[in-house]
């Protein structure tokens, strides 16, 4: 080989590998780029997560007191309904024998009872009498603790996304950095189509859109 012939073929190896290496620079720049996004989007996946997640536990802690506030105004609403009851069988039972004066007094007492027990069924709020989300009546107190539970249930759906959205993203992330060091595309192409899934999944958990397989069996309304 002469000089000359032999001075081109290594120009032509270094253009090669000049190429070489920038295509590979161009390749690990790309990725990176790539990774930084996942990460900007897990961070932010992992914020809606929490958020919805303090808002199920806050959601039920507050269904779980109205419910118990309503079964207590229940309790009470039957120990009154009960003691009218009892009154009124008292003044059956004595007849004639009763007093004018004690008669009085127990069908005032009757009259309070059986009033009370009745506003314990339905107490709306004075200043805003037509919602029913407002007010301490068992009908009030009822509409309140579903609308607590349906808040959660709409949370914990909000939370199943941002779950898995989270996870692929991190895997994402993992494959992102391998397809870095080992230069390789498919481990990239794959890194952005878990990317394309989370991304969905987090956006999912933002809107709802649809509703993941699994999702929460609500249960009844105690009575």
């Amino acid at each position: 080989m002469e000089a000359p012939e032999a001075a081109d073929v290594i120009r032509e190896a270094a253009a090669e590998e000049k190429a070489e290496h920038e295509a590979v620079e161009r390749f690990r720049t790309r990725a990176a780029i790539v990774i930084a996004v996942l990460a900007a989007l897990l961070a932010i996946a992992s914020v809606g997560g929490e958020n919805a997640t303090k808002e199920m536990l806050s959601s039920n802690i507050r269904a779980s007191d109205t419910w118990a506030f309503y079964q207590a105004k229940n309790i009470r609403q039957t120990s009154l309904r009960l003691a009218a009851d009892e009154l009124e069988a008292m003044q059956l039972a004595q007849g004639p024998a009763l007093s004018d004066a004690a008669r009085q007094d127990l069908e005032r007492k009757i009259a309070r009872y059986q009033a009370t027990a009745d506003r314990y069924e339905s107490e709306p709020d004075p200043q805003d009498p037509t919602n029913p989300l407002k007010g301490e009546g068992k009908r009030e107190l009822m509409a309140q603790a579903q609308n607590f539970e349906h808040i959660r249930d709409h949370a914990e759906r909000q939370d199943r996304n941002f779950d898995y959205a989270k996870g692929l993203f991190q895997i994402a992330l993992v494959l992102g950095s391998v397809s870095i060091v080992a230069v390789s595309r498919p481990l990239l192409a794959l890194t952005i189509v878990l990317g394309i899934i989370a991304a969905l999944l987090a956006a999912n958990g933002f809107f709802l859109f649809f509703d993941l397989p699994g999702g929460v069996v609500t249960g009844e309304a105690p009575h």
